[in-house]
């Protein structure tokens, strides 16, 4: 039964793996088309729609794979860990999960036109920076969970560096979520350079994390990197 849960766990983490990679570099291929200023407005929010929509796969593969992780442990690990630190596990990946959904909504509302200062902030910028915040607590709550409740710098494990990548790429979706802000006075967003330069640094974070996380091992966040 183990064997069977782990070999489902590698492809879970596999595919979310690569979800995250396809992901974060279609975002990050949306946010240099739009400060480059090389093709249209609708390609752009199609290239953003589509790599959203592998953050919203990525994200609900994590839930599964969260769940085949609980259910491979033993008793002993049971007690090496404690049931509070698999559940830390689990509610990060469905904040993760509840994000890509915000983001969802964002990216959708994009499509509209002829929106006034309040509808964009209301339909596109308040859904981006709930998901933005959404990304945060759900890093944060794996670094407590990988660092065994505490966060740790723990650089010779593998788990920790997918983990530190995303979160520092979930900082930087949040400053370039609050430049996005669009101000009634002006029309315009606080910092369009920023919006997409924080963009596309931050999915570049998430494409690596995900390129590391293949390599992770899916039954243990203590895979230790080999010198």
């Amino acid at each position: 039964m183990d064997q069977v849960l782990t070999r489902r766990s590698t492809r879970l983490n596999l595919g979310a793996a690569v979800a995250f990679v396809l992901g974060g570099s279609l975002f990050a291929l949306g946010a240099a088309l739009a400060q480059l200023d090389v093709v249209s407005l609708p390609v752009v929010n199609v290239t953003y729609l589509v790599g959203g929509c592998f953050f919203t796969l990525g994200g609900y593969v994590s839930i599964l794979l969260a769940d085949d992780d609980t259910a491979t442990h033993t008793d002993e690990r049971r007690r090496r860990w404690g049931l509070r630190q698999r559940r830390r596990s689990w509610l990060s990946a469905f904040v993760l999960f509840v994000g890509t959904l915000f983001f969802a909504v964002s990216l959708v509302a994009a499509f509209a036109a002829g929106l006034t200062p309040r509808q964009s902030d209301g339909w596109i910028w308040l859904p981006d920076m709930t998901g933005c915040v959404c990304f945060l607590a759900s890093g944060h709550l794996a670094m407590l969970d990988v660092g065994e409740g505490h966060v740790r710098i723990q650089p010779h494990l593998i788990g920790w560096w997918v983990v530190a990548v995303n979160q520092l790429g979930s900082v930087l979706f949040f400053l370039a979520g609050i430049a996005a802000f669009t101000r009634p006075a002006t029309s315009s967003a606080i910092n369009t350079g920023l919006v997409n330069w924080g963009t596309f640094a931050g999915a570049v974070c998430f494409a690596v994390g995900g390129f590391i996380q293949a390599f992770d091992t899916p039954t243990t966040t203590r895979t230790v990197v080999q010198p």
